[in-house]
């Protein structure tokens, strides 16, 4: 008995669909990874990128004259880690810790500062902020008014450590206290408001 060979046909396959490559992520994706992973600090949902006030921090809102000033008087200590600024238009924004807004006023009253129009604003829950470029990125042009990091803050528990508090327990050592920074700031904030009122030359 002759065998028989089974006929094997040969039926032609579709080649495998090769993976789509990934669509890079653009510039306000990788920024609101870098704010919510890195640092723990909440965004929320849109363009351009803002950050959530009163979780991870608070702000005092100061015209950037003063601030610059403020922060001229204040310095820094060698090996303490400066609390993160940003700046915006002719505003700076003094990141210090969450719950400082809500003592602002009476710090103010404190310090017999409360009668005066300062323009010293405190941001505290529900406020948002602009989120600067993430430090560091070579972000390309930026389109005027954008807010950017003129001290960008460190990551995880040192920008925590280096956030101003209303006591300086808990505080980085040598990190200044928050009623230093207010009292420093509504000076500055004063002086800036004297010297546009009477139209005199800057303050050295």
């Amino acid at each position: 008995m002759v065998g028989s060979l089974s006929a094997i046909s040969t039926v032609p396959t579709a080649p495998l669909p090769l993976p789509s490559p990934r669509r890079p992520l653009d510039p306000a994706d990788r920024a609101r990874r870098w704010y919510e992973n890195e640092l723990g600090w909440a965004t929320v949902p849109g363009a351009p990128v803002r950050l959530v006030v009163g979780r991870g921090f608070d702000v005092l809102d100061v015209p950037l004259e003063a601030g610059r000033a403020t922060l001229r008087r204040l310095g820094t200590c060698p090996g303490v880690p400066a609390s993160p600024v940003a700046v915006q238009g002719g505003r700076m924004r003094l990141l210090v810790a969450a719950g400082g807004a809500e003592e602002l006023p009476g710090l103010l009253r404190w310090l017999e500062w409360d009668a005066l129009d300062l323009d010293l604003v405190g941001l505290g829950a529900g406020a948002l902020m602009d989120a600067p470029p993430v430090p560091g990125t070579g972000a390309r042009t930026r389109a005027q008014g954008a807010a950017e990091w003129l001290r960008p803050p460190g990551s995880g528990g040192e920008v925590e450590s280096s956030l101003p508090t209303l006591s300086a327990q808990g505080a980085g050592g040598g990190v200044p206290d928050l009623v230093r920074l207010v009292r420093t700031a509504a000076t500055q904030c004063h002086r800036v408001r004297l010297r546009h009122t009477r139209g005199r030359s800057p303050v050295r």
